[in-house]
């Protein structure tokens, strides 16, 4: 049985600056992600993956096309309805955006914050608890100058499951970690989004993580080039994807 979508992108285009300085970025990008799927983006530098991954996480306003999270159109959304689909995307950067001056608990009860009918104690126990989790349960009041790479990442991971979001948005969350590291961190991520239920969106040059996605996206100067099922090894082919010349 087919899952329902969580996103839905419809000839979505994308433009930085004005006037003559204006330049399109994305071009009649159209995909969509259904729900517990894992879907790994790959593209240059330059191609127009992370502007993407910001206009679905609300972060950015769409400007043409459709784009639909959690069956909220985000086109001409107003700020509350923006505000409202953040709550359920957790975020994760290749930069781990931890404060330096919180310990590992305190980063990652930030992210309950918003949920004001929480008891304090109830956001120290869930924020405890995934630390737990992530194999961090003997660093809960170490700060993160105490911590590897690797483990400031893990934080990062439970700070943006904690709230058990519908969608996980990360953008090179490996790229400033070792082999191991790496590999540990995208594992873990998918081990637990998966018993939460929650669709992951990975931006990444990282080809040794491919393996984990159920569908790999290609991305090419602002154009969706293809789009792989890497569960049934087949090309799905999405209408002509580059412009024809």
């Amino acid at each position: 049985m087919r899952s329902h979508s969580v996103i839905t992108i419809n000839q979505v285009n994308h433009y930085y600056g004005s006037g003559k300085l204006r330049k399109q970025i994305l071009f009649e990008v159209s995909t969509e992600i259904r729900a517990g799927e894992v879907v790994i983006m790959m593209g240059p530098s330059g191609s127009g993956k992370t502007t993407l991954l910001t206009l679905i996480g609300a972060l950015r306003a769409t400007q043409e096309g459709s784009l639909k999270v959690f069956g909220h159109e985000l086109n001409g959304a107003s700020e509350n309805l923006l505000v409202r689909v953040r709550h359920n995307i957790g975020y994760i950067f290749q930069a781990h955006n931890l404060l330096n001056s919180l310990t590992t608990r305190q980063n990652v009860q930030m992210s309950l914050e918003l949920h004001e009918k929480l008891p304090l104690s109830m956001r120290q126990q869930k924020s405890e608890a995934m630390l737990e989790a992530v194999g961090l349960g003997k660093q809960i009041h170490a700060y993160p100058d105490e911590l590897s790479g690797g483990q400031k990442q893990r934080v990062a991971i439970a700070r943006a499951l904690v709230s058990h979001p519908k969608l996980i948005l990360a953008d090179e969350p490996t790229a400033a970690l070792d082999k191991k590291s790496g590999r540990d961190v995208v594992e873990l991520m998918q081990q637990l989004a998966k018993q939460q239920g929650c669709s992951i969106l990975i931006v990444t040059h990282d080809n040794r993580i491919l393996d984990i996605a159920d569908r790999l996206i290609h991305m090419e100067d602002g154009w969706l080039t293809s789009v792989e099922n890497t569960n049934r090894n087949i090309e799905e082919t999405t209408r002509p994807l580059l412009p024809v010349s």
